[in-house]
């Protein structure tokens, strides 16, 4: 039988969602913690791959198991034994073909820039100094919708098949001190919202002209499009399926 997670978490102590040697990452806890309930190995496969210091809202993640269990019971020991920064939020039976990854429709993103310094805020914003022209940066991601080849937003020598992506919407707002870019896609590459946001604000702070954006994405080179983003300020926040 097959079962889905629903997962928040904060990254800020973790070098990302996947399992890598001589490194402590969520997945690892999340199948550390299921081996104590269920007394063996269960593997665990994730909506996609969130970076060091990067957090989640919510992402989901498939697993299988022989045996029926209790959900509510098993909901209650993960969290439980999992550490106060990674929470299960629900665990959904699905079809035993049912893949977290691949029949994902969308992927939502939210990142957060703190225009004044907040030391509630340090792990969970990009604080920036420079005045920032939030129409200009609302201007320059109007841009993305023109193309769907973003190779220059693409973290270098990753073993994609295809740069391609849909986005559907991506957009800035101002909150009180904060401005939030909202970015929604079917797939995105590895590093491509941090290196977007980065692009964006050197725009909205005059480093970039807007019309760099075209220049940008047409050269598919990661080195012409902005310094990435802070790792802090990127929450993955929906993840959408056709049956959840």
């Amino acid at each position: 039988m097959r079962f889905f997670f629903e997962i928040a978490y904060k990254g800020t102590h973790y070098h990302g969602w996947q399992i890598q040697p001589n490194a402590v990452s969520i997945q690892e806890k999340i199948q550390d913690a299921l081996a104590l309930i269920f007394k063996k190995t269960i593997a665990i496969m994730g909506a996609g791959r969130t970076d060091t210091g990067v957090h989640a809202k919510q992402l989901f993640a498939h697993f299988n198991v022989a045996e029926n269990f209790d959900s509510d019971e098993v909901l209650y020991k993960l969290n439980g034994i999992l550490p106060k920064d990674i929470a299960i939020i629900a665990i959904h039976q699905v079809a035993d073909n049912a893949h977290a990854r691949f029949d994902a429709t969308s992927r939502t993103y939210h990142y957060y820039i703190n225009t004044k310094k907040n030391p509630f805020t340090t792990e969970s914003s990009w604080f920036v100094k420079q005045n920032l022209d939030l129409d200009l940066m609302n201007q320059a991601a109007k841009k993305l919708f023109d193309y769907t080849d973003f190779q220059c937003f693409s973290k270098s020598n990753t073993d994609v098949k295809t740069y391609l992506c849909d986005i559907q919407e991506a957009y800035w707002k101002q909150e009180g001190d904060l401005l939030v870019f909202t970015i929604t896609a079917d797939r995105f590459l590895r590093n491509m919202v941090r290196a977007i946001v980065g692009t964006l604000v050197a725009v909205g702070s005059g480093k970039l002209p807007l019309s760099a954006m075209d220049e940008i994405i047409q050269s598919k080179n990661r080195s012409q499009a902005g310094a990435s983003a802070a790792a802090q300020g990127l929450f993955l926040t929906q993840v959408k399926y056709p049956y959840l």
